[in-house]
């Protein structure tokens, strides 16, 4: 496993540098297939103090991204609490693989047919994730604007396995293409708290 540690607007001094591979290496207790963990810090002198450091987590598994973000007064203790967020994923993704090895990925597959998914392009406004911010705008009509973008692969899956990596990685929606059809599909979080489904027509 490559334990990757990169500071932004802050340098990772030797000692935290070596904390932080020793405490990421209990990842591993999840699941053998870690190939990668990122673990970026980064100071924002502008906050407050409890949330001058942060830290951000992110596990690469096979076929899984589990991401774990928090800040604190220092490095260290962001550190640690951005792994217990990773571990709490991490043991949802374990449980989530052991339930489809005994059966229940059929079971699951039925439930989404009868309605435990709804598909629906509703309550899809506010939608923020890691990928595109977009300014609140003060009401006066005036454009927003894209202050951030990312690209990543987009790999084929059915919506379990979209609406379980969704919730991996804490965001409120999730790009990605279906297995049988090769179309592009959103499964994001709705306001009441269902999951909804926008789906590419042609």
């Amino acid at each position: 496993m490559d334990v990757v540690v990169v500071g932004k607007h802050t340098e990772v001094a030797p000692a935290l540098r070596a904390l932080t591979v020793e405490k990421v290496e209990r990842i591993t207790k999840f699941a053998s297939d870690v190939r990668r963990v990122d673990v970026d810090y980064e100071q924002h002198p502008t906050r407050r103090a409890e949330d001058s450091h942060s830290c951000e987590i992110l596990v690469h598994v096979r076929q899984h991204l589990v991401k774990g973000t928090a800040s604190a007064t220092e490095h260290e203790v962001a550190l640690d609490r951005a792994l217990d967020k990773v571990e709490e994923q991490m043991r949802r993704l374990h449980g989530r693989r052991v339930g489809r090895w005994n059966g229940s990925k059929a079971r699951g597959t039925r439930a989404a047919a009868n309605g435990a998914t709804e598909v629906d392009d509703g309550g899809l406004t506010g939608i923020e994730g890691d990928g595109v911010d977009v300014s609140n705008g003060d009401g006066d009509g005036s454009d927003r604007v894209v202050v951030k973008s990312k690209q990543f692969d987009v790999k084929p899956m059915g919506i379990e396995e979209a609406a379980l990596q969704m919730e991996l990685l804490g965001h409120d929606f999730f790009l990605f293409t279906f297995a049988d059809s090769g179309r592009a599909a959103v499964v994001y979080r709705r306001h009441d708290g269902q999951l909804g489904l926008i789906e590419a027509s042609g």
